[in-house]
């Protein structure tokens, strides 16, 4: 029985962590000589400590900055560090609680804008185990102050709101986009109803000071909890996220910010992919200049891939999908982009007995790099997404190992030239 028919059954999804959730029954593939980490990667001496987990990259042209929480006793802590001079800073600790939601797939967002900060988590909204707000903390750099536990939405129900996405916009502001279940209530039709009362995916404009435009409707009808990917072309966002037709497929889509409007939710590629619940395995997307590349993670017919599409238009159109992955894939996907017609994909695979996190060079032509590995890890849920981003010309990575429950972050510096 392959890994995806045993998953698909219990994939009918009514919360993110109940039903949204990922089978650890492993597949195991011929036998393969798995090398320790390649040459190209070099591991760094990490900021974080203790129980840490959900870390996420931002990179600019001279600067690196990584989030993460840690999690003491009942209390989880939001931490930031920014990479400079060969090492990780000292880490801030940017806000604490222990009413907050922590997920292994739902990990807080950070971006920075000419000194100003934005960095967002979830904290429990209501007594309801899967009712939660997502918050952001903002940093100011004109009065070089933090506005903490600002409310990213306001519909004011008690219903689940993640899976943040947050670039730059303009010269000290950022757009946002989370999953929003205002229409997931009891109320509404309910969460568990699949037929009316689905996750939506909203947006709005956040500004340096803590004031926000009003949000926006980008997509009524959209897969519950699996993560939303942006980058900025132009300095318009350019989105995809896991979309859901009333027939229950759910492939990648795109929207992007074209002529000062929002285009109409567009496929990137007609997977055809029918699933009755969320596969928790979102897309990841990057940019150079005006081309774009989209990863994702698809299982249709019983065939897990990993895809990768190139365009070459702002994201208003996408080529054909390459295959990125050869061994059975986990997805949990990242993606940057070296110049406008090259991406470094990463992905999750089992080789063998073991899972590694995998790393590959791709052209828009189809040419690929071999793999690199970058790390051993675990299939489990709690070793989460590895991160890549591109700051200062280096490639570098982030990821969570598992050991027993106790669960830690590494981070590596990967040589581009060698891939």
């Amino acid at each position: 029985m392959t890994f995806f028919k045993l998953i698909i059954p219990i994939l009918f999804c009514t919360t993110i962590l109940i039903s949204c959730r990922t089978d650890t029954t492993k597949k195991t593939t011929p036998a393969f000589k798995v090398e320790a980490i390649a040459k190209t990667v070099t591991l760094l001496e990490n900021p974080t400590a203790g129980n840490s987990a959900l870390p996420r990259l931002f990179g600019t042209e001279k600067q690196l900055f990584m989030s993460w929480v840690e999690q003491k006793d009942s209390i989880s802590v939001l931490y930031f560090s920014t990479f400079e001079d060969g090492k990780w800073a000292n880490p801030f600790a940017v806000n604490s609680g222990s009413d907050w939601f922590i997920n292994w797939a739902d990990f807080p967002a950070i971006a920075e804008n000419n000194g100003n900060i934005i960095i967002s988590y979830l904290q429990k909204s209501a007594n309801g185990k899967y009712t939660y707000d997502a918050k952001i903390n903002l940093f100011s750099a004109e009065t070089q102050t933090w506005q903490k536990g600002i409310l990213l939405h306001n519909d004011g129900t008690a219903s689940e709101h993640g899976f943040v996405s947050i670039v730059p916009q303009g010269k000290s502001s950022f757009y946002a986009v989370w999953l929003d279940g205002r229409n997931t209530t009891a109320k509404a039709g309910g969460h568990d109803n699949h037929g009316d009362g689905a996750m939506s995916l909203r947006g709005r404009l956040v500004h340096a000071d803590g004031t926000m435009q009003p949000d926006v409707a980008l997509d009524n009808r959209v897969c519950d909890c699996c993560q939303t990917a942006m980058t900025s072309i132009e300095n318009a966002p350019l989105l995809v996220y896991r979309d859901r037709t009333d027939t229950e497929v759910r492939d990648i889509s795109r929207i992007g910010l074209f002529d000062d409007s929002f285009s109409a939710s567009q496929p990137v590629f007609n997977d055809n992919w029918e699933i009755p619940g969320c596969p928790v395995n979102g897309p990841s997307i990057a940019s150079f200049k005006n081309n774009a590349a989209v990863a994702w993670f698809t299982a249709v017919n019983d065939n897990p891939k990993v895809q990768l599409a190139f365009s070459n238009d702002k994201g208003k159109t996408f080529a054909a999908p390459i295959q990125i992955n050869t061994y059975e894939t986990l997805g949990r996907v990242d993606v940057v982009m070296t110049s406008e017609n090259t991406a470094i994909v990463s992905w999750m695979e089992n080789v063998g007995e073991e899972t590694l996190i995998q790393l590959m060079r791709v052209s828009a032509d189809g040419t690929k790099g071999f793999p690199v590995t970058i790390s051993k890890t675990s299939f489990e849920r709690a070793s989460g997404f590895p991160q890549l981003e591109i700051a200062d010309n280096t490639l570098y990575a982030a990821w969570t190992m598992v050991d027993g429950k106790k669960k830690s972050i590494k981070t590596a510096a990967i040589t581009i030239a060698n891939l």
